[in-house]
């Protein structure tokens, strides 16, 4: 049996609880068909890069699928009739990443914790702070020099 990747777009109006039972649903017709789903990771709402259907939101869901291609496509028929799904991408791989996916790493480096203050750090500071006024040129002396240097 082959193994896919798939990513699931649900609807940003669908709570938490409805996207794991449509990825039940799903994860259901693959082993129905003969298939398996070893992992399924809920990666959260996050922003879409443009509007589907006008929703500016989506739930991600990733599944590792281990299935004949008849299944996979059986699953994707039921996802195009589904109106809470804006989008789904399913990829074919060699084998499975070992442990969390990149997205779910990402969000545990996030959640670090606070790192102190910006000014706190060396070299930190206000982005528009330019030192002391009087070690700066005035603007009419700026002024000023220009058109005697015309001459």
């Amino acid at each position: 049996m082959a193994k896919y990747e798939h990513v699931l777009l649900a609807r940003q109006d669908v709570s938490a609880q409805q996207v794991d039972t449509l990825v039940e649903t799903f994860k259901g017709i693959i082993e129905a068909n003969g298939g398996s789903v070893p992992k399924v990771e809920y990666w959260g709402v996050k922003s879409l890069g443009y509007r589907i259907k006008k929703n500016r939101k989506a739930h991600y869901s990733l599944l590792n699928i281990d299935a004949p291609a008849a299944a996979v496509a059986e699953m994707e028929r039921q996802m195009r009739i589904n109106e809470d799904v804006l989008r789904f991408l399913t990829i074919r791989v060699e084998e499975f990443e070992e442990g969390q996916s990149a997205m779910l790493q990402k969000r545990d480096r996030d959640d670090r914790g606070d790192r102190g203050d910006r000014f706190d750090r060396p070299g930190g500071g206000d982005r528009f702070d330019r030192g002391p006024r009087r070690d700066r040129p005035r603007r009419e002396d700026e002024a000023t020099e220009t058109p005697a240097a015309e001459a």
